[in-house]
């Protein structure tokens, strides 16, 4: 497990959208980006946080930021969810969580008595030039989107 830390550069990924496109860190090479991981599409905490995400994306895109979830669920999957909850980030695909490996968030997970391999909810702001600003681990997604939001907007101001 590999442990980020601000002012690293972030890891590369190769994943693909709902439409199946390739998208890698350098296709929001100039943006910020949030890159936030999610454990599956369509679930309570999940829908939460993409709506949360969803309806702050005017503020976001007035300050150059994009909003990218990341879960292993299919194209398909997210295809759906997006549909579904009318969504207006853009969801990749991690089925071998490869990327969620190399940011750390894919670890051992605790529910009712059983222990498996998952995503812990987590986000990243990568900034412009591909550096991590900032790292929330072990989200709660009540008033997360928010929180984004404002470390970003104090980012610009100048930290």
């Amino acid at each position: 497990m590999t442990t980020l830390t601000i002012g690293q550069a972030a890891p590369d990924f190769a994943l693909t959208n709902a439409q199946g496109e390739a998208r890698t860190l350098a296709a929001y090479s100039g943006k910020w980006l949030v890159f936030y991981f999610y454990p599956k599409d369509n679930t309570p905490g999940c829908t939460t946080e993409a709506l949360d995400f969803t309806a702050l994306v005017p503020e976001f895109t007035a300050l150059n930021a994009v909003i990218v979830g990341v879960s292993p669920d299919s194209e398909k999957s997210h295809g759906r969810f997006i549909e579904k909850k009318e969504l207006a980030i853009e969801l990749l695909s991690d089925p071998d969580h490869q990327t969620a490996e190399a940011y750390g968030v894919w670890q051992l997970k605790k529910f009712m008595g059983k222990e498996y391999m998952g995503i812990v909810r987590s986000t990243f702001l990568i900034d412009p030039q591909g550096q991590v600003a900032a790292i929330w681990s072990k989200v709660k997604v009540k008033g997360h989107a928010q929180a984004v939001l404002e470390t970003l907007q104090t980012q610009l101001s100048g930290n």
